[in-house]
């Protein structure tokens, strides 16, 4: 208990600092009105895992996921599962439609690995009817005139490569990831012009083989996530060589990776070991997966800390691997475009953790995260609304890795209410202060090529289950065919992309009036629906109920007639 009250009391004294130091944010203190460069593209974006369900259906081989979902109780809230999400496997004409109707460019999805690869490896069996589902979908993408940008491998690792091999902690892994980006490349590149080779691998390690909250639920605390992030690095590298050896000059794409940060700001911007802190926090977060493929190996300070670290708990090698100079070579340079997600930001301050502590990720990092008291809470306990970190974000992205071309690929917010709330204000005013720092950061000469707000629907969030929601379609899982319901938000990011930016502050005001009138109506919706589904469902009783009886009396009159006349 004494750590957890001597953080508590570092939290209450530093809060005051923390308010000091950042009252009033330059970047905050003035609302840019203006549009984003000609062809920006904008987006919405979901997963596989989250949202298709038929997770045992024509064919699909089991994930890591289904395998955490039903094993032991406890490990999401509610115990809830995937098993049918939002029902998109069975609702693709649906689903596009409301992608349609947000008048976006493109749309962010990822494919099951497990299935178009039920075991994981492409010698072993492909199951054709998962490629002639995400090859139908595309069509149909590309019918509407809607950009794909397909994501390979969004968390659902394949379940026996994880029985059979250990799934990311075995180097064997960047073969079959390889194996089945090649097929993917093959099967849907002539369509699909933007991928990307992996959705937030930081969270995919931290929390599946560190923390173990997510899967497949290994603690292997200090070692095993720097490990599945190493060949997770490598099968990029794999699967970007793979797609410029054989299918770049036919296909004319590009492949990226996406890359999830929040924004670590010093909580003294006087004091240097708060700001190599801050510094310090981003590279153990962006710096860990961008460094290599950007410079061709870790960034150093996480080279210095780990390996410091390591050695003063007895180990003679440090528990971050390295990279050959054939691997570095073989690395550096593997990505057309940068994807960046980003929710939130911290504050951040120095704190020595000791060796004898043991190894893990959080000590090895040496700091201490903190949160404004005065930042407006989004809903989840991690997400607050810091807009102005968006934009250092992003000129970080642009200094540290050379300009590159850089896809917005994940940014939202969650539902504020634990209610049925379609007038989502909270999400109007978080879209509005992110995608305007945006703008901001493309004046500042980034290089922005397109934004995505995550995400399309309400959908399954991993070990939350379904208490946080995310899209701009409210999804009622209690119903069978799981209805979707607009959100005051998406008659607003409609307004956006149709202006592409915001034009003046009476037009942009005028936005969000209009669509908080609007999604009352759908909160009335959905407020008769219960009604109205059991009028149906004592429809579906009385009505044979009634005609059973009718003819059980008929056939009574109809035998003491007959006996009457006997």
């Amino acid at each position: 208990m004494k750590t957890v009250w001597v953080i508590i009391l570092e939290w209450i004294l530093l809060v005051p600092r923390v308010g000091a130091a950042r009252r009033g944010s330059p970047e905050e203190a003035s609302f840019y009105y203006g549009t984003f460069p000609p062809g920006f593209s904008w987006g919405v974006g979901s997963s596989a895992y989250q949202t298709e369900g038929a997770w045992d259906q024509d064919g699909k081989g089991p994930s890591i996921w289904d395998a955490f979902t039903h094993g032991r109780k406890g490990q999401v809230l509610g115990d809830d599962t995937a098993d049918a999400a939002c029902d998109s496997y069975y609702q693709v004409q649906e689903d596009i439609a409301l992608v349609k109707e947000l008048h976006v460019s493109h749309y962010r999805f990822s494919l099951s690995w497990p299935r178009i690869l039920p075991t994981g490896v492409r010698a072993e069996q492909v199951n054709n009817r998962g490629i002639q589902f995400y090859s139908d979908f595309i069509d149909a993408l590309l019918k509407s005139n809607i950009t794909p940008i397909v994501t390979l491998h969004h968390w659902d690792l394949p379940q026996m490569l994880q029985a059979t091999y250990g799934g990311w902690q075995n180097a064997s892994m960047t073969r079959y990831f390889r194996d089945y980006a090649d097929l993917c490349f093959e099967v849907f590149g002539d369509r699909v012009k933007h991928w990307l080779t992996f959705s937030d691998p930081r969270t995919m390690v931290e929390k599946g083989y560190e923390t173990g909250l997510h899967a497949p639920g290994l603690r292997l605390q200090g070692t095993g996530l720097y490990v599945a992030a190493h060949h997770i690095i490598k099968a990029h590298a794999q699967a970007w060589h793979s797609y410029n050896t054989k299918w770049r000059s036919k296909q004319q794409g590009m492949v990226g990776i996406s890359l999830n940060c929040d924004w670590g700001e010093p909580v003294d911007i006087n004091n240097p070991n708060d700001i190599e802190a801050a510094e310090r926090y981003l590279q153990f977060c962006l710096g860990w997966f961008a460094n290599p493929i950007y410079a061709g190996d870790y960034p150093q300070v996480m080279k210095d800390h780990i390996g410091t670290k390591s050695a003063e708990q007895g180990l003679e090698m440090s528990r971050l691997p390295t990279f050959s100079l054939q691997e570095k070579s073989y690395i550096k340079g593997t990505s057309d475009f940068l994807g960046l997600g980003h929710f939130t930001t911290r504050y951040i301050t120095q704190r020595k953790y000791p060796s004898h502590q043991g190894p893990s990720y959080q000590n090895d990092r040496d700091l201490v995260e903190l949160v404004d008291p005065n930042w407006p809470d989004m809903g989840s306990s991690w997400l607050y609304y810091v807009p102005w970190g968006f934009r250092r974000l992003l000129n970080f992205a642009q200094t540290q890795y050379g300009d590159p071309p850089i896809y917005v690929t994940e940014n939202g917010a969650s539902q504020k209410l634990h209610c049925t709330q379609f007038c989502d204000e909270w999400r109007i005013q978080y879209l509005k202060g992110y995608i305007n720092e945006m703008l901001k950061a493309i004046n500042d000469g980034v290089n922005i090529k397109g934004y995505t707000s995550w995400s399309l629907l309400d959908k399954f969030e991993w070990e939350k289950g379904y208490a946080d929601r995310y899209g701009f379609y409210y999804v009622e899982f209690n119903v069978r065919n799981k209805p979707r319901y607009p959100k005051a938000s998406v008659q607003y990011y409609k307004e956006i992309i149709t202006a592409n930016g915001f034009p003046n502050p009476r037009e942009v005001e005028s936005w969000r009036l209009n669509a908080l009138e609007t999604c009352s109506i759908n909160n009335q919706m959905l407020a008769t629906e219960p009604l109205l589904r059991h009028m149906h469902v004592a429809s579906e009783i009385v009505v044979p109920t009634v005609c059973a009886l009718s003819i059980l009396i008929a056939a009574l009159l109809l035998t003491l007639l007959l006996r009457s006349h006997s």
